[in-house]
């Protein structure tokens, strides 16, 4: 159903940029804003909503359960482990050559940074 609104040119003007903000065209930013006048849809029933769905996540894994599969999970951990020990490993190895005064070659090229 058409329907038709009048309204002065500065406010017209500046629907057209809220509007465009936000990505969406003038009929469909009318529409959103009478909704919301009408209650239909309320932004705080709509964080409540997301922030209890946000609250059903395990967060403190570093995974959520059924994303990643458990193998991939502790496989990527223990690279990870192992390459932060060997750059761990050349950093206090370029430390104790520089208070030595001498310069510091990695042993293997292809771990240097």
């Amino acid at each position: 159903m058409a329907v038709s609104v009048r309204m002065e040119p500065l406010l017209e003007r500046e629907l057209e940029l809220a509007a465009k903000r936000q990505g969406v065209t003038k009929s469909q930013f009318i529409i959103a804003a009478v909704e919301r006048a009408l209650g239909r849809k309320d932004p705080a029933q709509l964080y409540h909503q997301v922030m209890e769905e946000a609250a059903q996540y395990r967060v403190g894994e570093g995974v959520l359960e059924g994303t990643v599969p458990p193998s991939t999970g502790d496989s990527l951990r223990s690279k990870l482990r192992a390459q932060h020990e060997e750059q761990s490993r050349d950093w206090l190895a370029y430390q104790e050559a520089r208070k030595k005064g001498v310069a510091w070659v990695p042993d293997d090229e292809g771990s240097a940074p």
